[in-house]
């Protein structure tokens, strides 16, 4: 069963197991599961017209897609010590970072590009550095041991040495930061 909208398959149903000695208990989770089919075809309120809503739909996805050239639009890395984390930062990367008051927060802004994403320390109360969960890889220029030789230097810790990917695809490297963020280091060689 199938429409546009949702495509409903079902290869093994509990009914084809009723000759199986617990038929009983597969009652409930057939009612279950007929019912969920049920109120899915019924949501396939445009069955009969297939041109319709789907398409507008996926034509807007599209639309909207294409015009984005960075899916990145903004990245924070939360710090304890803001003018240690400033200094870090500076230091390993050779950039300067702009120091900006936001209430109680502070942002310290990496240079970026128009169409990059911007990269921002972040220091307030709602933000903890982490070494669990995404993980953020900066852009190291040529190669990365340049700016990993800096790291443990000024207060980092290397977690992953310079490693290569694969062939043709670049090199990378994990690490600490001054504040307890796990970051990574990517460049080309």
């Amino acid at each position: 069963m199938s429409c546009r909208i949702c495509t409903i398959t079902a290869y093994r149903t509990p009914v084809a197991l009723s000759h199986q000695k617990h038929s009983e208990k597969m009652r409930k989770p057939w009612i279950a599961v007929s019912s969920i089919l049920i109120m899915g075809l019924l949501a396939c309120t445009n069955a009969n017209n297939p041109e319709d809503e789907p398409l507008k739909v996926n034509q807007s996805l599209n639309q909207n897609t294409t015009k984005m050239k960075n899916f990145v639009s903004i990245i924070e890395i939360p710090i304890v010590d803001f003018s240690r984390a400033v200094a870090f930062y500076q230091t390993i990367l050779d950039i300067n970072i702009e120091e900006i008051d936001m209430g109680e927060d502070r942002l310290g802004l990496f240079p970026n590009e128009e169409e990059s994403g911007s990269v921002h320390l972040i220091h307030g109360s709602d933000y903890k550095p982490s070494t669990a969960g995404t993980i953020i890889y900066l852009n190291a220029g040529d190669d990365l041991q340049i700016v990993a030789d800096k790291i443990e230097a000024n207060g980092g810790e290397i977690l992953l040495p310079k490693t290569e990917i694969g062939p043709e695809m670049g090199f990378y490297a994990l690490f600490l930061d001054t504040e307890g963020n796990k970051l990574g280091l990517y460049s080309g060689n």
